[in-house]
Formats: structure tokens, sequence, C-alpha cells
């Protein structure tokens, strides 16, 4: 049974993972995660830099303002809720 279930999982691919700071969480349960990424543009070749807001879930309210995060993409959670909050992996260094 939980062969077939890892068989599953693996036919489905594997779950998207961003990288980014926390600009909100003052949400129950969710956060505001600003994810930034840098492309060179096609005709110019400058490094151009843009940045999308997404909304994560945070069952126990661990992210603060300013820590970087990781979310993983997840099933529909709400009308703007589409990511989970996988770990934090760099507490901010912001007095509270």
């Amino acid at each position: 049974m939980a062969n077939e279930t890892a068989a599953a999982a693996s036919a489905r691919g594997v779950r998207q993972e961003l990288v980014g700071v926390v600009t909100s969480n003052k949400m129950q349960k969710t956060i505001v995660v600003k994810v930034t990424r840098e492309a060179q543009h096609p005709l110019y070749r400058r490094v151009v830099r843009s940045a999308k807001k997404y909304y994560a879930h945070d069952e126990s309210g661990e992210a603060r303002i300013g820590d970087t995060v990781c979310i993983v993409s997840t099933r529909p959670l709400s009308k703007l809720k589409r990511w989970r909050l996988k770990n934090v992996i760099q507490r901010s260094t912001r007095v509270a």
C-alpha cells in the first residue's frame, strides 16, 4: 500500500517550491511572501528583477516579518492561498 502511494506521488511529479521573504503576518494562519526573481532581458542583456507576492498558509504562526522562508504549492486553501509554509530558512534579525 505504501509503495502505491509513493508511485502515485512520483507519477504526479514534485511540488513546486519557492524561496522568499515574509512581508506580512497580520492575518491568522496566513503570511504574505515576496518572491524576487532575476532574469536577463532578451534584447538589452541587462539583469531585470521582478517580484511577486504569494499568500501562504502558516498553521503554527511561526513565520515573522523579514524571515526568509520556503513555500510549497498545495491545493487551493482559500480564494488566494495556493501555497503553504514548508520551513523557515533564516530568521530576521529585526527586533520586535
